[in-house]
């Protein structure tokens, strides 16, 4: 592996309940060393009403944040929307094809994951989930929204204990939010 390589995460976001939670971890790596063990790599965008969370590098995760956020506020909210026009963005622009990252991203209605190859996918089950210990998660968060009455939040909260249990590059310093 190259030493620059960055791993970084777990994301796991669902709608359930009427509730919407995200959650991650707060590990970040590169290459074989653990560089930083409280990063936050959830936000919350557009007056509170929408969630996301971002995996792989952080810069590039930061910049497309931004960028989505700007969508956000130019077509007023609207989730799908914004996402595709950010996938679109980021798949033809000459710097952003350059960045490698993925983001999950719920509101009240939707869940979508959002990637450099302009992919804008809703999962049918409404779970979203992404980074290195993302379908550890993921698989916990759908055999828990199916044989327990958990809450979202503690849905995603129990989803990230056990990636961090399988994903070397996932801690137990969770951030989670929820509308």
């Amino acid at each position: 592996m190259d030493s620059s390589t960055l791993h970084a995460t777990t994301i796991i976001g669902l709608r359930h309940k009427g509730k919407v939670a995200i959650g991650g971890d707060g590990q970040v790596t590169l290459g074989t060393t653990m560089m930083k063990q409280q990063s936050n790599k959830i936000r919350r965008l557009y007056n509170n009403s929408v969630l996301v969370g971002f995996a792989g590098s952080a810069a590039d995760a930061f910049s497309l944040v931004e960028r989505f956020e700007e969508k956000l506020e130019q077509y007023q909210g609207q989730l799908v929307r914004s996402a595709v026009e950010l996938a679109k963005l980021w798949r033809t622009d000459k710097y952003l094809r350059q960045l490698e990252a993925l983001l999950a991203v719920l509101d009240k209605s939707q869940a979508l994951i959002i990637s450099g190859t302009g992919d804008v996918i809703e999962p049918d089950d409404g779970i979203v989930a992404v980074g290195s210990g993302g379908s550890y998660a993921l698989a916990a968060a759908r055999m828990l929204v199916k044989h327990t009455d958990l809450s979202a939040k503690d849905i995603v909260r129990e989803s990230l204990d056990a990636a961090s249990e399988i994903c070397i590059y996932t801690n137990k310093n969770f951030h989670i939010e929820e509308l």
